[in-house]
């Protein structure tokens, strides 16, 4: 058996807001385009998660509500923010076998590049832009098995690329 992990960085957020905080920006206009396009992609390649674990941040809420995945999502605190170590804390603790982790970065970047055997042959791998989505397998039963570079890439891909732009 195997664990399928779809690590995806938020879409595009607004930085010209009234937001009180970060966490409360919301996605800006190339964001609400992208954001319904990775759940398009996730459905083309028959990809769909059993579970969404999100960082509970405005913009990470925002992408999954936009995906229209329809699947059950739970927002965590701890992963606004969160280094590659939490993610892969809170990967361990997932119960489904194909989960997507919706975060930010510089730790969504991290946690990719450690998790993989070999890295994608994609140039926008290295700086995982926002909306960007890897999907990859680990040869596991259950998720608290996991270990770093264990990863085989199955796909990445970003927004850009599925919007045409």
């Amino acid at each position: 058996m195997t664990c399928t992990l779809i690590l995806t960085r938020h879409a595009k957020s607004a930085w010209d807001t009234s937001a009180p905080s970060d966490h409360a920006r919301p996605l800006n206009q190339r964001g609400q385009r992208s954001a319904p396009a990775i759940g398009d992609w996730l459905r083309d390649i028959d990809m769909i998660p059993h579970q969404v674990i999100s960082s509970s941040a405005q913009r990470t809420r925002e992408t999954y509500d936009l995906m229209g995945l329809d699947v059950p999502a739970i927002f965590i605190e701890r992963l606004y923010h969160a280094t590659a170590d939490v993610l892969f804390q809170v990967l361990r603790e997932a119960e489904h076998p194909r989960v997507q982790i919706l975060g930010h970065n510089p730790g969504i970047a991290d946690f990719a590049h450690q998790l993989l055997r070999n890295p994608p042959d994609h140039s926008r791998f290295e700086d995982y832009p926002t909306g960007a989505t890897l999907v990859a397998t680990f040869p596991i039963d259950n998720w608290s098995d996991l270990s770093w570079g264990s990863g085989k890439v199955v796909d990445f891909t970003v927004p850009r690329e599925l919007l045409g732009a």
